[in-house]
């Protein structure tokens, strides 16, 4: 189940303004460039910010999401018709053949259980042309990024249509390798308070690895994140014809 600020229909719309300018999309502009991606899925789209950035790009772009909140906002977005958006995850998804996926943000720890992450990755397996790649980013466990979370203070943004907005912060429960946190927003026009509650799970790098072989992939880079050096992996692996082992939404989470 998405966080509420992504599927509360008051929430999802203020969501892109306390997200930053996403200076980190460039890099998987990028990425889709030395990848020759033609074809991209865009596993928890959420908003739409980078599968609209891949459209205008000449990309043809699947756009997928659980929750029809942040779906609206991204309809609404200039160039939205150029994006195929679907309301799902990675276990409904039709066939696509797609060149490259991608899981931006904090898309990839969202998955607490072990389950819920094989049965994602490979989903995304399925939907991948064969060769494909699939690229994503998770944080790193040794930079504890929880603590200093802690110390956020509240931001207010003037919201484009809505008005100003508070934001707080709060981290809830620390119990590795889950960590779980409270935003708070208050709307200043009305005074109206409503609160979004997230978990994450934090994943090392051999654990990941360990979970893209048993699925069905070669990991062939292990990236830092451009914008955020020491603070994220970012994996890159492409999908093999012979799975290993036997045998989707989004979270949001402080930067």
């Amino acid at each position: 189940m998405s966080d509420a600020i992504f599927t509360h229909p008051r929430l999802a719309p203020v969501y892109d303004a306390f997200d930053g300018d996403r200076d980190d999309l460039d890099a998987y502009l990028a990425i889709a460039d030395e990848l020759d991606a033609r074809v991209v899925l865009d596993l928890g789209c959420g908003t739409g910010n980078l599968a609209l950035l891949l459209a205008r790009h000449g990309r043809t772009v699947v756009g997928v999401d659980p929750a029809e909140a942040s779906l609206d906002v991204a309809r609404a977005k200039d160039g939205a018709d150029r994006v195929r958006w679907i309301r799902g995850d990675a276990t409904t998804l039709p066939p696509l053949r797609a060149d490259l996926a991608t899981m931006t943000g904090n898309v990839a720890q969202v998955f607490r259980t072990d389950d819920d992450w094989e049965r994602t990755l490979r989903g995304v397996h399925a939907a991948l042309r064969p060769g494909g790649h699939l690229v994503f980013e998770t944080r790193r466990p040794g930079r504890r990024a929880w603590e200093e979370w802690a110390d956020t203070a509240p931001v207010t943004r003037d919201v484009p249509g809505v008005g100003p907005v508070e934001q707080r912060l709060e981290v809830t429960v620390v119990d590795l390798p889950l960590v779980s946190f409270r935003y708070t927003y208050r709307f200043l026009t009305d005074g109206v308070t409503l609160t979004s509650d997230s978990t994450l799970r934090f994943r090392d790098r051999d654990e990941v690895e360990a979970s893209l072989t048993s699925t069905g992939y070669r990991v062939t880079d292990v990236r830092e994140a451009p914008d955020r050096p020491g603070r994220e992996f970012v994996f890159v692996a492409h999908r093999v014809d012979q799975p290993l082992g036997c045998n989707a939404t989004g979270g949001s989470a402080p930067v």
